[in-house]
């Protein structure tokens, strides 16, 4: 007897870290079982058993099954994987979209089998919106990349108190250099750690280091010197640095070296994984990506990491939601809220490259030329219109998003082009047509 292709049997699962329940229910909504079927991940026979449940449900009803799992990060993913291996149609939903079908009935309940029956549910929406998990490939990236932003935000934290300890200890030494995690900054903090052993240092061996980790000769590092040299001996009649100060600088020099070193090496790596799959079409839109103005290359792969599979947006709009960039609505009878934000409710590490991609494109050069002409004007006409700064800046991040869109959609490299460009290349276009 040949299968329904039209209808299929939902199977809905729950993830979490040990376990995960999971329900099954067929296209009337009934389900199989009153009780969901609990999966242990460590337990092979728990495995086994609930794939052969499964393939039971689509041999008694004649049906394919699909089933939906959300998205947990990286929880969901082993399980995937084990159910895709073993031949299964497995998918996964964004848990916003989950999240609106539970808790339906009058009583509040919030357990795995519950949310795992809700899921199943969810499932048989015909309109529901899933995607496969990305290839292998992505997940590597996807990891390296989230353990960069992990790293960078762990030593931004540790910045932030060698900067507090330097203003006790030695306030003068702030503004001698660019920044004081500059590699000769944080060398001669490093040491000699102590205004008193800056003052008692040999002068040559000083000068010396200061010229050769700044790489700008010997005269400009006798200046550096003259400088250091007066905010040390200025440091010890106005300091309140105890040898606890001192030692805590130390120690955050140490961790701050230790994350920079483990961030070079995430960096190194991933270029070293996009060299070897120069061929593979995500390293390609990556690629893309990086053509447009104001995307480095950690920006593009950061980007198409939290994209995933871009075949899963037919609209930019969608990309909008799906960064959480799409506003959040306030309104009841007759009051409309004006005062709306962005929902936020996407990937926090997507829009924290988009909003950098934005400043950087709306920045200018030295020579006070603008990164991108476009962009740049188009923020400063929301300026003139009475819009916040924020709010201008959000406009620029949805810009950006239909740039991304467009690139990712007609797979071409981004070339710069003026409103009244497009318009013309419009026109222009219709006359041909017509």
């Amino acid at each position: 007897m040949p299968q329904n292709i039209d209808l299929f049997i939902s199977v809905g699962i729950d993830v979490s870290s040990d376990f995960s329940e999971m329900a099954i229910v067929l296209p009337n909504q009934i389900f199989l079982e009153k009780k969901t079927f609990r999966i242990y991940h460590s337990k092979q026979d728990s495995l086994s058993a609930a794939v052969r449940k499964i393939k039971k449900a689509e041999e008694e009803n004649n049906m394919k099954t699909r089933i939906f799992m959300e998205s947990t990060g990286i929880y969901h993913y082993p399980l995937f994987r084990y159910l895709t291996d073993a031949e299964l149609d497995v998918y996964v939903i964004n848990p916003l979209i989950t999240n609106s079908n539970k808790n339906s009935n009058i009583r509040k309940v919030k357990n795995d089998r519950v949310d795992a029956k809700s899921i199943a549910l969810v499932g048989l929406r015909p309109e529901l919106k899933v995607s496969k998990l990305p290839q292998e490939l992505v997940m590597d990236f996807r990891n390296l990349c989230r353990e960069y932003y992990y790293l960078v935000d762990e030593k931004a934290a540790f910045v932030i108190k060698l900067t507090a300890q330097i203003r006790i200890a030695f306030p003068q030494f702030k503004g001698i250099f660019s920044t004081l995690t500059a590699k000769t900054a944080l060398a001669i903090l490093k040491d000699y750690g102590t205004p008193k052993k800056i003052i008692e240092a040999d002068k040559g061996a000083l000068v010396s280091t200061i010229a050769t980790l700044s790489r700008k000769g010997m005269a400009v590092a006798e200046k550096k010197y003259e400088k250091l040299l007066r905010a040390a001996t200025d440091a010890l009649t106005f300091s309140a640095g105890v040898d606890s100060n001192f030692h805590l600088i130390a120690q955050y020099i140490r961790h701050i070296e230790h994350y920079q070193a483990e961030i070079d090496y995430l960096l190194s790596k991933m270029k070293e994984l996009v060299k070897t799959n120069e061929g593979v079409n995500f390293v390609k839109q990556v690629s893309l990506l990086e053509t447009i103005k104001g995307v480095g290359f950690l920006s593009a792969l950061t980007l198409m990491c939290e994209i995933g599979d871009f075949e899963a947006f037919k609209k930019p709009k969608q990309l909008f939601a799906y960064f959480g960039l799409d506003p959040s609505v306030n309104q009841s009878g007759n009051f409309n809220g004006t005062r709306m934000k962005m929902s936020k409710r996407g990937s926090r590490i997507a829009r924290r490259v988009l909003f950098m991609v934005a400043v950087q494109s709306i920045g200018t050069t030295l020579k006070q030329v603008p990164k991108n002409p476009v962009l740049h004007r188009y923020y400063h006409d929301k300026l003139s219109s009475g819009k916040t700064k924020m709010c201008a800046l959000g406009a620029i991040m949805h810009k950006i998003c239909n740039i991304i869109f467009a690139v990712l959609r007609d797979e071409r490299p981004y070339v710069l082009k003026t409103p009244e460009q497009h318009q013309i290349e419009r026109q222009a276009s219709e006359i041909k047509a017509a």
